[in-house]
């Protein structure tokens, strides 16, 4: 409710309600938001997403770089508690290696195509992005949807064809999955991992029908809901040819207001990626280009053919986004022809100096500020509460538990928003949805190593003969275990989670 309320202050603000009314009349409407400080661009941009007369309007904000947009995305995603935000980040596992691709980004970036595909009408959400992923083309929205392998409770699949498919979309076949773009088939059980979501699927069959899907957690193999159908989406960064592919502003529907930090930083990455990309395929044409990771041979590792026609210029990207509704609210106006003004500043250092945090707090709440301080730990409020009672003094704060990236004086709205990582000086981490985490799967990869006769250690019971895997039920669930052999042909089943 505390965060609600801070919200509501922004929405009958004097600035809101001139420029929602520009947005929602103007098709290619250019505004700059001047002089917005810590995270009042969150504050503003929240608002406008979840206004009523904006509901029809699709969002995409474009930050300076990777970490600004992952932070941007987290406060934002705070405020707003939307599902339909997502962090659409660059495929490449490094900036300077074109072809090897991040399967975490990948499918990042399918998850969000494929949500703005679908040729509904209606919103889909807001993108956050920077101008590195903004430099790839993307798959025509037509190509992707009549690439999509759906399977439902009840079909009957022909099994042999339906793997030849996943090998063409670039699938590889494992003994078990654990990052998008594999499958495995072990008896009646179907996994597989699309690039298009977060977990895996498992689909299992009786005969060739299905009975019944759910997703499952790749590292401890168990089911976590069930599903009516699913998805399976290609890898969108791979398989398609240039001639399917455009730039994220044809691809997104016309609907679509365009949040911009500032283009001539947003230039200058994007130039500069250009010419790192021409440098790559120049040492690609005469072989001194290093294309793979060495550090991990056992890697999976997703390459991507490189093709400098899947790739943007900045002068490209500059015709298109004359054409498209945008708003800045960086340092200075590269599109704009309406300026608004706020008067916000950035949160104060106090290099933990307490005294020094009441002295500016006593300030603001003798000019009637409210204040509120942010937490993603309620712990860290009592704290706060509890070196105030210590220092005899009576501050009186608002208390929202929840995380936002810099604080910051509103002068407009009489507030003060801080945060307790700055009060602190902690460094405040962001989080971005992974696919894959290498240390969940090593499990997973030991064991698709493994062959019957290896020599294993168990922790507790010492070396034996790993002798396969076997099914198990355990509390009405039937699990797969590891089966060990030890002297004497004494037998220990260690469940795969444990």
């Amino acid at each position: 409710m505390n965060l609600q309320t801070l919200l509501g202050y922004y929405l009958e603000s004097s600035h809101l309600n001139p420029l929602v009314e520009r947005l929602a009349v103007a098709q290619n409407q250019k505004v700059f938001l001047k002089n917005l400080q810590g995270s009042t661009s969150e504050f503003v941009s929240a608002t406008v997403f979840q206004h009523e007369k904006l509901k029809k309007l699709n969002h995409v904000f474009i930050l300076n770089d990777a970490e600004e947009a992952a932070y941007f995305h987290n406060t934002l995603e705070n405020l707003t508690s939307a599902l339909n935000l997502f962090y659409f980040p660059s495929s490449f596992k490094t900036k300077k290696n074109f072809r090897l691709l991040n399967s975490s980004h990948v499918m990042l970036r399918t998850e969000a195509l494929t949500r703005f595909s679908a040729p509904t009408g209606d919103r889909v959400g807001a993108l956050v992005t920077y101008p590195e992923a903004l430099f790839e083309k993307v798959v025509l929205p037509k190509t992707l949807s009549g690439n999509i392998i759906h399977i439902k409770t009840n079909d009957t699949l022909n099994i042999d064809s339906l793997m030849g498919l996943f090998v063409d979309y670039g699938f590889v076949r494992t003994d078990f999955v654990y990052e998008p773009g594999q499958f495995a088939l072990r008896g009646g059980i179907l996994d597989i991992y699309s690039f298009g979501n977060e977990r895996p699927y498992r689909v299992e069959l009786f005969g060739n029908e299905v009975d019944s899907i759910r997703l499952f957690d790749p590292e401890s193999q168990l089911s976590e809901r069930k599903l009516l159908q699913v998805s399976i989406i290609p890898n969108v960064e791979t398989q398609f040819e240039h001639e399917d592919k455009v730039s994220l502003l044809e691809f997104l529907p016309e609907q679509t207001i365009y949040w911009i930090k500032d283009w001539d930083v947003i230039a200058e990455q994007i130039n500069k990626q250009y010419v790192d990309m021409q440098e790559f395929q120049q040492k690609m044409d005469d072989g001194s280009a290093i294309t793979e990771t060495q550090d991990d041979p056992d890697e999976t590792k997703i390459l991507k053919e490189l093709r400098a026609k899947d790739f943007l210029t900045e002068g490209q990207l500059l015709e298109q986004f004359k054409h498209k509704p945008i708003v800045e609210f960086g340092y200075q106006s590269h599109f704009a022809d309406f300026e608004m003004e706020f008067r916000t500043k950035q949160q104060p250092s106090f290099n933990r100096n307490f005294n020094l945090l009441i002295q500016d707090l006593k300030s603001y709440e003798l000019k009637k500020y409210k204040i509120f301080i942010f937490s993603e730990q309620v712990r860290q409020l009592e704290r706060l509460h509890s070196i105030f009672a210590d220092l005899n003094t009576e501050i009186q704060f608002t208390p929202i538990a929840t995380g936002i990236h810099e604080g910051f004086i509103d002068d407009d709205l009489k507030i003060v928003c801080y945060t307790d990582h700055q009060i602190f000086q902690r460094y405040h981490k962001y989080h971005i949805k992974q696919a894959f985490n290498k240390n969940k799967a090593l499990t997973l990869k030991t064991l698709r190593d493994l062959q019957p006769g290896d020599f294993v250690t168990h922790i507790d019971h010492g070396v034996g003969r790993y002798s396969g895997l076997q099914k198990l039920e355990v509390n009405g669930n039937v699990q797969e275990a590891v089966r060990i052999i030890y002297k004497d042909n004494d037998i220990l089943y260690v469940n795969i989670n444990s």
